[in-house]
């Protein structure tokens, strides 16, 4: 199995800087709430004197919406959406380990982070453009059909698992209390993406017993097999 971002994606955005990680012997019983004060403590910090929206990772992401055509207060990447949330309540809902982990995360370093049951994942995934006949499982049930040239994360099998690059993932492979191993991929597209990157791997990687394995890609090394 392996991941990787399409040569188009890596042609049409050269400031991408994208981590994945691979966790093996995952549990829905990890004790978790420790470690995610100090993600939340440092996300409040930056909302305290300045916007979600005006974040510099979020800026990025806001200018690669509106390059894929997309208005970007109306299809906003996970990692606004989560800080637009946590503003208001003051925490996120509990999860599972793994994901309230990848969230907190997140808010902390303001970058969105899929996080993928590798059980429910064909062959591959593949950050690339769509060509509309795949398909996305939503979270209530339905089916939908990724417009042709939207960029999605797709499977061997045609499945969608995230619609709109960075926006929304598919309940296909949605982490659940059965989930084992899992594939957490981390992006961003901002001046200091790849020291920031860095620091969040290494945050995601000193969390588990049993040290994942990862990979920061770039345009000559685009491919993480696992």
């Amino acid at each position: 199995m392996h991941f990787q971002h399409a040569p188009e994606v890596w042609r049409d955005f050269p400031t991408l800087v994208p981590a994945a990680l691979v966790i093996d012997g995952i549990t829905p019983d990890v004790a978790i709430d420790d470690r995610l004060t100090p993600f939340y403590a440092t996300a409040a910090a930056r909302l305290a004197t300045t916007s979600e929206g005006a974040l510099p990772e979020i800026q990025a992401w806001r200018r690669t919406f509106s390059a894929m055509g997309l208005k970007p207060t109306q299809y906003r990447c996970a990692a606004e959406s989560l800080l637009r949330r946590f503003k208001k309540e003051g925490t996120l809902p509990t999860i599972h380990p793994l994901v309230d982990l990848c969230n907190a995360v997140s808010l902390a370093y303001a970058i969105p982070i899929a996080v993928f049951d590798t059980a429910h994942v064909t062959d591959f995934l593949e950050v690339r453009r769509a060509t509309g006949t795949e398909t996305h499982s939503t979270f209530t049930g339905t089916t939908e059909h990724p417009a042709p040239q939207e960029i999605i994360f797709a499977d061997a099998a045609n499945h969608a698992h995230a619609r709109r690059w960075s926006h929304r993932q598919s309940a296909h492979s949605t982490i659940r209390p059965t989930t084992t191993t899992a594939l957490i991929v981390a992006e961003a597209l901002h001046p200091t993406a790849r020291t920031d990157i860095e620091h969040l791997t290494d945050a995601l990687a000193t969390t588990w017993p049993r040290p994942p394995r990862s990979a920061i890609l770039t345009e000559s090394s685009p491919r993480f097999d696992f």
